[in-house]
């Protein structure tokens, strides 16, 4: 059984670059395929978040060039932050910056109080979802563009007009792209055309695999070999040598061990292959994205690293 380990943080919910960086640090010296981070301006639940929040791409300028052999990426990127010509300039020179080790997720946007907060338009979901679909054929546009030839680009949100479609990525034709969440249709479709890893995030594997699936028919729809594109999942992690250090990390993060056990990745190391075993097996990911929510515990990486990853290599 061979499942990718990858980290994934929320440093919406209060962190700093400085934490950011540990955390990345640890990632790449416990051996760790990737270090993802969420992108979000508002904390989730309580009310500031200090020391507030950091910018998901300048993040990654500065731990691509501190870091040397993780992959690194969002999980995912709100399409309603940012125009996607100047997505497209800051990832493909991110993705200079680190040699090639990026990976762009990104996702239509939905949390509306942070929206709200910091005066960010959040459209209808029709809308939204329009403009998402254009925003991915921009951004992949300008990347795939080849050098001294220039991208057009006509839609109902978007026009772009003789771009030079520069800077290019590291990455040929482009950083992979990955796509994800529970829509049935449009996401299924936008996926089997522009993703090359499709993740659903916390959800249980009888509901993962019936998406998973869905993606599948929609790749082979246009005629894509389905395997071309990654399944992989996102969840919450709590991990510990007995029940009293369970215990103490889902305090941690507040959360109960009985409710993490069912929903996440919680238990013993032994307990927690076992489930990372079935969940692969009813789902068929091949990559896993390790939400860890209390950025100050770096013993639990190591942890991981030392009794889980060995395990799934």
């Amino acid at each position: 059984m061979r499942v990718e380990l990858r980290i994934f943080t929320e440093p919406q919910q209060g962190a700093t670059y400085d934490d950011l960086l540990r955390v990345a640090k640890v990632t790449e010296d416990a051996g760790f395929d990737a270090f993802f981070r969420s992108d979000h301006y508002l904390k989730m639940g309580g009310v500031s978040g200090l020391p507030g929040p950091t910018d998901a791409w300048i993040t990654l300028a500065g731990l691509a060039r501190e870091t040397s052999r993780i992959r690194l990426g969002t999980l995912v990127t709100a399409a309603t932050f940012r125009h996607p010509s100047v997505l497209a300039i800051s990832v493909a020179q991110v993705d200079q910056m680190s040699g090639g080790r990026i990976e762009l997720g990104l996702g239509a946007g939905w949390f509306d109080d942070e929206h709200r907060a910091y005066g960010i338009e959040l459209p209808e979901v029709k809308q939204r979802f329009d403009r998402y679909a254009e925003q991915l054929a921009i951004i992949t546009g300008l990347w795939e563009t080849p050098e001294g030839e220039t991208f057009d680009f006509l839609g109902k949100h978007y026009e772009l007009q003789g771009s030079p479609a520069l800077p290019k990525p590291a990455q040929r034709p482009g950083p992979p792209v990955i796509i994800g969440g529970a829509g049935k249709k449009r996401t299924p479709a936008l996926a089997a055309r522009y993703a090359r890893e499709f993740n659903l995030p916390f959800a249980d594997a009888e509901t993962a695999a019936a998406q998973f699936d869905r993606v599948a028919a929609a790749a082979r729809e246009i005629d894509r070999d389905p395997n071309e594109i990654v399944r992989s999942a996102a969840q919450v992690l709590c991990v510990g040598r007995d029940e009293a250090e369970i215990a103490r990390r889902a305090q941690a993060i507040g959360r109960e061990v009985d409710e993490l056990r069912t929903n996440g990745l919680a238990g013993t190391p032994a307990e927690v292959v076992d489930k990372i075993g079935r969940y692969r097996e009813a789902t068929g990911i091949t990559r896993l994205y390790l939400q860890v929510l209390d950025l100050s515990d770096l013993d639990h990486l190591e942890l991981v690293a030392a009794e889980i990853a060995p395990q799934l290599s």
